[in-house]
C-alpha cells in the first residue's frame, strides 16, 4: 500500500502524526477496543507500510477510553469461527500472526501505553511493541486457554519467555490469570508504571524521535535478529551494522556538536 504519514485516514483506528511520532489507538472504547477481522487487516497493512515512511520515526500504540485491548471481538470474530473449516481457520490464524510479524519488522520502535483491559491479542500486541508502559490498573492476561485454545498464539510461546523468562510465561499462557502492572514490571514486561501513561509514552517518544532515527531501526532489527546466533555471528552483524551507522551524516552531525559543546540535531540520513 501507498503511504504517507501526513495524509492517513485509517478506517478501524485512529491515527495521529506530528513531529516525527505516529499515534496508534484503537478505538471501540464501549467494548474495551476489541479487535475485528478489519483491524487485524488494517494494522498489519499499516505497520508493513511503515517500512516506506521514512517521515515516522516512531510508533505509540494505545487504547481509547481507559483500555488498552480486550482481544478479537467475540461476536465479531470469535463466533464467525467456530463455524471456519480448517483452511479458514489456518488463514485466521496466520493473518493474526502476520500482524505481529509487520510490528517486528516495521523499523520504527513501538512504545505501547497500556492501561486498563490488555487480553487476548491486545496481550500480544503489547508484548509485539519494544517498550511498554502501564498504568497501575492495568490488567494483562494471556486468556487464550481460557476459551479453549492454546498459549501458542501470534508469537506468545516464542517471545514472552524471552521477556519474562520461560516459567513465568508458561505458568500465564496454562493457566490465563491476570499479570498486575507490579508483576509486569517485576519481570521484565513492563519497562515503567505510571499514573500518566499516555503522558510517560509520549515524552520518550517525543525524546525518541529527536534521535538518530537509523541508528534506531538498526537496534530494532539487531534486537530480533540476534536472538538465535552465536556471539562470534552476533559480533560480525554489529560490526556491520555499525560501520553502516558511522557512515551516516548524523554520525558526522554528532561529532561536529561534540566538537563544538552543542546538542546535536538527528536528520536521519
Amino acid at each position: 500500500m501507498s503511504f504517507g504519514a501526513a495524509s492517513f485516514h485509517p478506517e478501524h483506528f485512529l491515527w495521529e502524526f506530528k513531529g516525527g511520532v505516529a499515534t496508534v489507538t484503537l478505538n471501540r472504547p464501549e467494548r474495551k477496543n476489541p479487535l475485528t477481522f478489519e483491524s487485524y487487516d488494517e494494522l498489519r497493512d499499516t505497520f508493513y507500510a511503515l517500512k516506506q515512511a521514512r517521515e515516522v520515526r516512531i510508533v505509540v500504540l494505545r487504547g481509547a477510553g481507559g483500555n488498552f485491548c480486550s482481544g478479537g471481538d467475540v461476536h465479531e470474530i470469535i463466533g464467525p469461527l467456530t463455524k471456519m473449516d480448517c483452511d479458514g481457520l489456518l488463514g485466521f490464524t496466520r493473518m493474526t500472526g502476520d500482524l505481529v510479524r509487520a510490528m517486528r519488522s516495521c523499523p520504527q520502535p513501538i512504545i505501547a501505553a497500556v492501561e486498563g483491559v490488555c487480553a487476548g491479542a491486545g496481550a500480544i500486541l503489547a508484548m509485539a511493541s519494544d517498550i511498554r508502559f502501564a498504568k497501575p490498573d492495568t490488567k494483562t492476561a494471556f486468556l487464550f486457554t481460557r476459551v479453549g485454545l492454546s498459549g501458542a498464539d501470534m508469537g506468545a510461546c516464542a517471545i514472552l519467555p524471552r521477556l519474562i523468562g520461560h516459567g513465568r510465561a508458561a505458568e500465564l499462557l496454562f493457566t490465563g490469570r491476570t499479570m498486575t502492572a507490579d508483576e509486569g514490571f517485576a519481570w521484565g514486561f513492563y519497562n515503567r508504571v505510571v499514573e500518566d501513561v499516555h503522558g510517560a509514552a509520549n515524552a520518550l517518544a517525543d525524546e525518541l524521535a529527536r534521535g538518530p532515527s537509523i541508528a534506531h531501526c538498526i537496534t530494532k532489527r539487531q534486537l530480533d535478529a540476534e536472538w538465535n546466533v552465536t556471539i562470534d555471528e552476533a559480533l560480525e552483524m554489529e560490526a556491520r551494522a555499525q560501520a553502516r551507522c558511522m557512515d551516516t551524516n548524523d554520525f558526522k552531525r554528532a561529532y561536529e556538536a561534540f566538537a563544538n559543546k552543542r546538542k546535536p540535531v538527528f536528520e536521519g540520513n
